[in-house]
């Protein structure tokens, strides 16, 4: 670790801790979409928005705490870049529930669970990790796990376009599919970028 002669502002580590928090949340409220009756989804889609402004929330705290912290306790970009993944991932999970029913969707495509699922497993993995940025110790396996993770949801991601574009869905439905399940994938990748950004604060602070 850098030797450093000024206090360094910790609030930070709180509130990054606090958004992975909000993303296991958001993360289960999507799988509620897994059967749930055509009725119940504007229920949970209220819930997830909810959970998108605790995030906005969130976020804009951290970016008022770097502009009022004078020390910060890693690269001011760095907290930028966090802050915002943190973001990217729960807009885009509120994104495909919201999709969901602004297109009035019945049937959800068979292999989208599988998405879900990586992204409730990244999302525990992230809120297990956040608080050890206050030591930077323990954090390999966790980046190189959803690293993985994404990858998985790319192969998952690729299966499901080519279900999708088979020939058993009417065009229409096909466009709407699309962009639910390619929101899932901007989820699995924002997740990545978290990883990644947490990987450069543990080598730039090493």
């Amino acid at each position: 670790m850098r030797f450093r002669l000024t206090p360094r502002e910790t609030s930070f580590y709180d509130m990054f801790a606090a958004s992975a928090e909000n993303l296991v949340t958001g993360s289960r409220i999507l799988t509620e979409l897994l059967g749930a009756e055509p009725s119940a989804r504007g229920d949970i889609a209220d819930r997830m928005r909810a959970a998108e402004h605790a995030g906005d929330d969130a976020t804009h705290a951290i970016f008022h705490q770097l502009n009022s912290s004078f020390v910060t306790p890693f690269d001011r970009e760095d907290i930028y870049s966090l802050a915002s993944a943190l973001d990217d991932v729960m807009d885009a999970m509120e994104a495909a529930v919201d999709l969901v029913v602004l297109y009035q969707v019945h049937d959800l495509p068979k292999g989208i669970e599988y998405q879900i699922e990586v992204l409730v497993r990244a999302a525990e993995l992230t809120a297990e990790a956040m608080p050890r940025l206050r030591t930077m110790e323990n954090l390999t396996e966790y980046w190189i796990e959803v690293n993985r993770l994404e990858n998985q949801a790319d192969q998952v991601h690729r299966k499901l376009l080519a279900q999708l574009f088979n020939g058993s869905y009417e065009a229409i439905e096909v466009l709407k599919l699309k962009e639910i399940v390619d929101s899932l994938e901007e989820a699995a990748d924002a997740f990545e970028r978290v990883a990644n950004t947490i990987e450069t604060i543990v080598v730039k602070e090493s």
